[in-house]
């Protein structure tokens, strides 16, 4: 079996489930495919020192035999790690060594036993749709999806910007804001979801809008089909604004359209027996601490 790994740097202290992955992962006689970066964290300040067949340091390293990603960090690091993966169809983990964690939802205290549910074959695997963003000028290069969502946004402004909106070419509004967001159900837990957008739960195809701070009381967000194809225009005072998808940003001259719609293909994650997506949240946002309950 080929697994591929990727992580941030994390407190020294907290370093003990790191020795014990790369033990399990040695005892199943995995081939260990590791990045560069992070393995030298490792070696320097973890002083541990992994048998590894290969080092990667992006897309462009890998290939569609690996078995399963490893993503040890928080829910950025998980972004980062999609964009190592792309279309390639690698399951991925994700280790939780940061702090909430909704894509990175295995607590590192719980690493051997998640990896080897892994290495056993008692893990489902899960498909999360991406959102694709389109333009002109091609702002974002080769790699212009997003797990997450897709952040409009003011640049060197603190006026408002209003953002025409379109959806498979008929109007739905022009949002007088400071931004907007189109998410996936996965990112309806990320920045929609502290702006008051809904939770959606993975799998349900839609796609989640999202305004920041709406000059207009009425304006809420709203969840449309994942087969509709969103439009939208900038205007305001401002030359430039700025584009967000997950963790990369751009800056776009006014005059640009932009276009969003669903990626074709996606991104495989792992599903462990005993995590639900409902857990998930009840942990994360702490549902159920109530003195009633």
């Amino acid at each position: 079996m080929k697994i591929a790994i990727y992580g941030r740097e994390f407190p020294k202290e907290n370093s003990s489930f790191i020795f014990e992955l790369f033990e399990i992962l040695k005892q199943h006689k995995t081939e260990i495919y590791i990045h560069e970066s992070f393995l030298e964290f490792l070696n320097k300040t973890i002083h541990c020192k992994p048998e590894v067949s290969k080092t990667f340091t992006a897309f462009k390293n890998l290939d569609s035999k690996i078995d399963f990603f490893i993503s040890i960090g928080g829910d950025g690091t998980f972004l980062e790690s999609v964009d190592i993966v792309r279309d390639l169809q690698i399951p991925i983990i994700g280790i939780n060594s940061g702090r909430l964690g909704f894509l990175a939802n295995i607590a590192k205290e719980n690493t051997i036993t998640a990896i080897q549910t892994v290495l056993d074959g008692k893990c489902e695997i899960e498909e999360r749709s991406l959102l694709a963003l389109e333009t002109e000028n091609n702002l974002f290069g080769e790699f212009n999806t997003a797990l997450n969502e897709v952040t409009i946004s003011r640049k060197d402004t603190s006026s408002m910007i209003t953002i025409k909106t379109y959806v498979n070419g008929e109007f739905l509004n022009a949002y007088w804001t400071d931004g907007l967001i189109i998410s996936t159900p996965t990112g309806s837990t990320g920045y929609s979801l502290s702006v008051g957008g809904p939770i959606v739960m993975p799998g349900t195809k839609n796609f989640i809008i999202s305004p920041i701070a709406p000059h207009n009381l009425t304006v809420r967000p709203m969840v449309i089909p994942d087969d509709k194809v969103i439009t939208l225009k900038v205007e305001g005072r401002a030359e430039q604004f700025l584009a967000t998808l997950d963790f990369r940003t751009k800056v776009f001259e006014k005059d640009l359209i932009i276009t969003i719609k669903k990626a074709d293909y996606t991104i495989k994650t792992i599903k462990l027996p005993d995590i639900s997506f409902f857990s998930t949240i009840r942990n994360k946002l702490l549902w159920g601490l109530d003195r009633r309950n």
